[in-house]
């Protein structure tokens, strides 16, 4: 629900600004409350929560840039603080480059429901949150005497935001999240595998605490007895829920500031084909309670919906109002909202069956990548598949390549993309990829 009065702060602190030595400003009003609860043992760890609210204030004063915030919301205190951040400005060096986007590209003010916000936020009952942290715990008191501690935890967070840039823009956000998730450590003899498990909604209704721990016990007992395998150039199946690790290497060549900073090994290449014909993502910042929906961006800009990748092909970059400036191009939208991608007609088992020889992922540890050239290594966990069997857990292993070469080495996608999160990616098969082990 709108707070008019903060909507009018927002508005009452552009013009002070303007008034006072801002050529132009933008400014957001904002509020926000979290919660979490751990258990273990059936017994509350930690409870935890927190309310601010704050101020914003992004100037532009005679060329030069700098943005400031506040949790002191009075009027009299305000003077002060935008008089001392626009003073503080005027020391800067300047950057041509640095201004409001263009008003046509910025968000039009028209009001659509993404419903992304859950009005009940502030009924629901403590005890409720508590029970539903406890509940993922004591599903697993009698699973497994290997067990030794399992813990179950609750989180939600309330966000509004309103946002008037002296150029006329003006917007209004409102967001809720809820999440339940559960952690398992296990007695392997000489090891201590663990693993965790959790799910997320919009809306409190939708959330499910079922199965949660559970699943994260399962998924810990699993790795039990892994082992090292010989290196080789073998078949790689990454988890739909792990697979976010390795495209998000993908992902840094693509933003504007790496683009203009000569840190990207994508820099000219929209138009061409960097992946196997099967990789197709959209940018959908309209999903309806999507982890990452919106109607406009940090900048203010529209959202829009965009082709990232089409069949392999590249087709966007997210290149936000700034580094558009500066590397003369159309911007898009400064960071991803929704990723949509394709997908397959097998599941992560039907996949499994598929593969001769590799390893099924269900974990990335450490690693890097390298924006400018592509190269990567990361640590990898998970198991050991021949002839479409699962043989045994593995560990201690590594997987090294080049971005410009594995995309190209997608052979299948699963039919499970993860649907309540920003990036619903799909489980992916890879040929060819070169393991490090003993």
């Amino acid at each position: 629900m709108k707070d008019n009065k903060k909507m009018e702060l927002a508005q009452w602190a552009s013009e002070y600004a303007s008034k006072n030595g801002a050529k132009e400003v933008s400014v957001s009003v904002y509020d926000s409350k979290e919660s979490e609860v751990e258990v273990r043992k059936q017994k509350i760890e930690k409870i935890q929560e927190s309310i601010e609210s704050g101020l914003s204030i992004k100037l532009y004063v005679n060329g030069k840039y700098s943005t400031h915030s506040t949790n002191r919301l009075k009027k009299s205190e305000l003077e002060k603080f935008i008089n001392e951040a626009i003073l503080g400005t005027n020391y800067l060096a300047e950057d041509k480059y640095r201004s409001l986007p263009d008003r046509h590209l910025c968000y039009d003010g028209e009001e659509k429901d993404l419903k992304l916000f859950d009005s009940n936020y502030d009924s629901i009952d403590p005890r409720q949150k508590i029970d539903l942290a406890m509940a993922v715990e004591a599903e697993t008191l009698d699973m497994d005497d290997r067990i030794i501690s399992v813990s179950g935890s609750y989180g939600d967070g309330m966000y509004r935001s309103y946002m008037v840039l002296s150029n006329g823009v003006e917007g209004y956000k409102e967001s809720t999240s809820y999440s339940v998730s559960g952690s398992a450590s296990i007695n392997g003899g000489d090891s201590r595998p663990s693993d965790y498990h959790y799910n997320s909604a919009r809306f409190w209704n939708q959330l499910s605490g079922e199965g949660v721990g559970k699943y994260a016990v399962e998924r810990a007992l699993q790795k039990i007895g892994a082992k090292t395998i010989k290196s080789g150039k073998m078949e790689m199946l990454i988890e739909n829920r792990s697979v976010g690790r390795v495209f998000g290497s993908l992902m840094q060549p693509l933003y504007g500031r790496n683009i203009q900073q000569k840190r990207s090994f994508l820099d000219g290449k929209i138009g061409h084909k960097i992946a196997s014909d099967l990789l197709s993502i959209t940018d959908n910042p309209f999903i309806e309670s999507g982890r990452n929906s919106r109607l406009y961006d940090r900048d203010g800009l529209a959202a829009r919906k965009m082709t990232v990748i089409e069949n392999g092909v590249l087709r966007s970059y997210y290149i936000g109002d700034y580094y558009g400036k500066k590397l003369d191009m159309q911007p898009t939208t400064s960071s991803p909202s929704n990723l949509i991608f394709g997908k397959g007609s097998k599941d992560i088992n039907g996949l499994t069956r598929d593969m001769k020889e590799g390893i099924l992922v269900t974990g990335f540890n450490g690693g890097n990548s390298n924006p400018a050239t592509g190269d990567f290594s990361v640590g990898v966990e998970g198991f050991y598949v021949k002839n479409g069997e699962v043989l045994h857990p593995i560990v201690g292993m590594n997987v090294s390549g080049n971005h410009k070469v594995i995309w190209n080495q997608l052979i299948a996608l699963g039919n499970d993309p993860l649907t309540d999160r920003s990036w619903q990616t799909p489980s992916m098969l890879f040929e060819g990829i070169d393991f490090s082990g003993l």
